[in-house]
């Protein structure tokens, strides 16, 4: 890991579905965030990486990023994610990088790219999430 979580940051860094699929934030750098996630076990019946399986890539990596920038006294939720689907992933590992587009005082957009083993683009997102008080 890179650049390891905020010291407020809950243990673990990581949320049961995260476990379940797999998702592992490798790099918690504000400014680009990295998540990995195994097409193994999140496949859907025609041996592709699930689309709900990478809407959950997105919307970790992406919560995070608006969590980081919010800092501990606020909190971050997501109000909409949008993904498209660019190429299938089949085999191996998902890597999904996070960056901001905006990051304002209510609200924070995120563009994620999710690419497979060998670098191609496999889906690509943004998440906009709501700033609240904590």
């Amino acid at each position: 890991m890179s650049t390891l979580p905020p010291s407020w940051a809950p243990a673990g860094a990581s949320s049961p579905l995260d476990d379940k699929l797999g998702i592992e934030i490798i790099d918690f750098t504000p400014d680009r965030l990295v998540a990995t996630m195994p097409v193994e076990g999140n496949q859907q019946p025609f041996g592709r990486v699930h689309g709900g399986a990478t809407c959950a890539l997105m919307e970790t990596i992406g919560s995070w990023a608006a969590a980081l920038g919010a800092g501990p006294e606020r909190k971050a939720v997501g109000v909409e994610l949008n993904a498209s689907y660019i190429r299938p992933a089949t085999s191996g590992v998902v890597t999904a990088v996070c960056t901001p587009v905006r990051r304002g005082r209510t609200l924070a957009t995120f563009l994620i790219d999710v690419r497979d083993d060998q670098g191609r683009p496999t889906a690509s997102g943004r998440l906009t999430c709501m700033i609240l008080p904590a």
